[in-house]
């Protein structure tokens, strides 16, 4: 890999960086807001689902004009309002108001993920897009490592409270902008010069294509399976398993640590010995710490962490691979429209997983949740139907992964 395509991949990391600590952050900050708002896990459960729908919706629809621009463009407009959403969430006083600030800053960065997807797509060549990917997601494990232990702190710790790790990730936003200003390339090979496609050509093209759909489908499933975990982890850990607010950084840091080996070691597999088969080895792997943790009782904090950090590793090494096989499942010209229909459909999916868990999930008189385990058989199902519908993928000229 040249040096100039380790920079790009790196700004691109940075900002994926930024665009998930800032959805993360509100995951671990869940126990807090529900005290301080008073608010039960169902409304909390809309807090995170409201930036998901807004994210989805906006995906949509950018899906249609997202490839007549130039690449680099699209995604320093997208960032430029990821950064003012940010900012107003970490100014938000109250309940409703932070529900628009999220539905403010989703709207932008929800694709804002499609649009490095598709970036990292047009500079990295398939032979080698399997340790790209790589690279980005150790954005996650980054993101995991000293953005979310790091946010809880200054939440925990300053007096702006909660809305620190907000303002926070504003302020890094101004010089990450910068970085893609600097190094990344302008991109607009992918403009046809061809009449531009009507909105409902592009989904034609798309629903037309089964490789393109059974992709959708695949990446519907794995965020399903995946999500509705995700927002009652850290509430459950509180309540249930015996930590304290402040414990939940170890979640966070361990599992990071240990991605950020992980990540681009398997990225490196999925090259070399074949997508498909590291995500079906991943994806089995990962069913293992989902059925422990939705039933983990109160449990030392050493044993917890053990199990959060194989979550971690296992979940976060199906990702990879998964990405690798859809983008190469799709024509370059049709690349940007159909990874943002495809991140609003991950974005829909994630906020309707977190809404149905939240339906599952009640608070006992005791302070304890009830109906954790009942999320975790309903994510071991749609991961387990995932790795079935990964086997009919196939490239965008039809060989087999």
């Amino acid at each position: 890999m040249s040096k100039q395509e380790k920079l790009i991949l790196y700004t691109l990391a940075a900002v994926n960086f930024t665009n998930i600590m800032d959805f993360m952050i509100m995951m671990p900050l869940g126990p807090q807001l529900m005290r301080l708002f008073d608010i039960t896990p169902q409304q909390f459960g809309i807090i995170v689902s409201s930036y998901t729908f807004s994210a989805g919706v906006s995906g949509f629809f950018a899906a249609f004009v997202i490839d007549r621009i130039d690449r680099k463009r699209t995604l320093t407009i997208l960032y430029i309002g990821f950064i003012i959403g940010t900012l107003l969430c970490g100014i938000a006083w109250d309940y409703h108001f932070l529900i628009a600030a999220r539905i403010f800053t989703g709207i932008f960065g929800g694709v804002i993920g499609a649009t490095v997807l598709a970036i990292v797509s047009d500079v990295i060549p398939l032979e080698r897009r399997g340790e790209a990917m790589g690279t980005i997601m150790t954005a996650f494990s980054v993101a995991s490592v000293f953005g979310v232990p790091f946010g809880l702190y200054l939440a925990t710790h300053v007096s702006l409270g909660w809305h620190a790790p907000f303002l926070f990730l504003g302020v890094c936003g101004i010089p990450i902008g910068y970085l893609i200003h600097k190094l990344v390339p302008s991109l607009n090979q992918h403009i046809s010069k061809e009449k531009s496609k009507s909105p409902l050509e592009i989904l034609k093209a798309i629903g037309s294509s089964r490789n393109q759909v059974i992709a959708l489908i695949l990446m519907i499933f794995i965020m399903m399976g995946h999500f509705s975990l995700i927002p009652f982890l850290s509430p459950y850990m509180v309540a249930n398993v015996g930590f304290s607010e402040s414990d939940l950084t170890y979640i966070y840091l361990v599992g990071g640590i240990c991605t950020i080996f992980t990540s681009p070691i398997i990225g490196r597999m999925a090259d070399k010995k074949g997508k498909l088969k590291i995500f079906t080895i991943f994806g089995i792997l990962s069913l293992i710490p989902v059925a422990i943790l939705t039933n983990l009782p109160q449990t030392p904090l050493v044993w917890a962490l053990t199990v959060t950090a194989f979550f971690f590793i296992f979940s976060n090494g199906r990702f990879g691979p998964a990405q690798a096989m859809v983008t190469g499942a799709v024509d370059p010209k049709l690349r940007g429209s159909f990874m943002s229909i495809s991140s609003s459909f991950q974005q829909i999916t994630a906020g309707v997983a977190s809404y149905i868990a939240g339906t599952m999930v009640h608070k006992m008189g005791d302070g304890t949740l009830s109906g954790y385990n009942y999320v975790g058989y309903f994510s071991l199902f749609f991961t387990i139907i995932s790795l079935f519908i990964a086997q009919r993928m196939r490239t965008h000229d039809g060989s087999k992964y």
